[in-house]
């Protein structure tokens, strides 16, 4: 591939990561509910998830995805009732904890919390299309294998949306710290922004996509 072609794709990634979408919101919800720790990790959870919807893509699923109304429904479906039960889930949670328990508690479900936010994102199925739109118009059949120029590109989108949604966890952990908000309201604020996700991610659809 160009070199040029590489930075102007870089350049519409960056742009694009810059505005918030789901993913960053569900980031955020983790740092707000447990920290900066868990926001972190839930950034390398997020990325992994990233990472399988390359290979996906790459290998001709997510086409497959794409063009099954039932495939695609069967994700989309499964991906937004685990946001949902995760929304209800944390605004049943009632107890207040102190902030060395809840960092406490952070180190010990950190696994937990990789797994969780890698299915999130690997039940997207918006993230399989987006990239089965997007990448394309950055790629040439003259200059190599199709395979290995979507890798290529996959792997620079994740490396920046690493990046930028590191930040974004960094700088929702930071807010929620200065201003002090109780366990039970930052409960009830991540649990809304899960079932906001849940609700939303039902009416993603191929042709809106």
């Amino acid at each position: 591939m160009q070199l040029s072609t590489i930075w102007l794709f870089i350049i519409a990634t960056t742009t694009l990561l810059i505005i918030p979408g789901p993913a960053v919101l569900y980031i955020m919800a983790r740092s707000i509910d447990q920290g900066k720790k868990a926001g972190l990790v839930s950034v390398l959870g997020v990325s992994l998830g990233g990472a399988v919807h390359v290979l996906a893509g790459a290998i001709g699923v997510s086409a497959i995805l794409m063009t099954s109304a039932t495939a695609f429904n069967i994700v989309k479906y499964l991906g937004a009732a685990y946001l949902i039960y995760l929304g209800c889930k944390t605004l049943f949670s009632t107890a207040d904890l102190t902030a060395s328990e809840k960092q406490s508690g952070t180190r010990k479900t950190a696994c937990k919390i990789f797994c969780e936010s890698a299915l999130v994102e690997i039940m997207n199925p918006k993230t399989a299309l987006f990239f089965l739109a997007f990448f394309p118009q950055f790629i040439s059949p003259s200059a190599g294998s199709v395979t290995v120029q979507f890798v290529l590109l996959g792997t620079i989108f994740v490396i920046l949306a690493l990046i930028s949604d590191g930040l974004y966890a960094i700088l929702a952990a930071s807010i929620m710290k200065r201003i002090q908000v109780s366990s039970r309201m930052q409960n009830r604020i991540t649990g809304y922004l899960y079932l906001a996700l849940g609700i939303f991610s039902t009416f993603a659809s191929p042709s809106k996509t």
